[in-house]
């Protein structure tokens, strides 16, 4: 067991310590002159029901920061257990759409075909949050496909497996 007060000087124990919470990864898209462009995250919770309202941080250190930051229009992909490759692409390259099927939607972002689920968000606010941007969404569209979600944990992608 570890102790600390996290401080610059420990950021791979807290990074270390945060990786124990285990969560959903995701692939936000939008566009950005005209071009389709995405990002793996896994920074994304709900907010509110009513009205429909998400969050997701992007880090104001990625070259893609501004894009995202400031889409007034996004989408949200939970991936299935079976696209891992798929994170990893898009979170080393912004423009990996030739690996996966896609289409616009009428408000002009890049909607993945294969998800678990999918949000369609308009940007309500963007906030500081350290080193990410904390920015809210309202959801327009939803759609729950089915499928066993893409996990990661300590560091790795994995699948869940529900209690016995």
């Amino acid at each position: 067991m570890s102790v600390f007060e996290p401080s610059s000087e420990n950021t791979r124990e807290f990074r270390n310590a945060l990786g124990r919470f285990g969560t959903g990864v995701t692939i936000i898209t939008t566009a950005h002159e005209g071009r389709p462009v995405g990002i793996t995250v896994n920074s994304f919770t709900s907010v509110s029901l009513d009205p429909a309202l998400v969050l997701w941080a992007p880090a104001k250190a990625s070259l893609r920061f501004n894009t995202f930051e400031s889409a007034t229009h996004y989408a949200i992909h939970v991936l299935d257990q079976s696209q891992t490759e798929l994170a990893c692409q898009f979170a080393k390259d912004a423009e990996k759409f030739d690996s996966c099927d896609w289409h616009w939607n009428d408000q002009g972002v890049p909607l993945i075909d294969k998800a678990v689920a999918r949000f369609e968000c308009e940007r309500v606010s963007s906030h500081d949050g350290g080193d990410h941007a904390i920015v809210v969404g309202r959801v327009l569209r939803a759609a729950n496909f089915g499928g066993e979600p893409l996990m990661f944990f300590g560091g790795e992608f994995g699948r869940f497996q529900g209690a016995a």
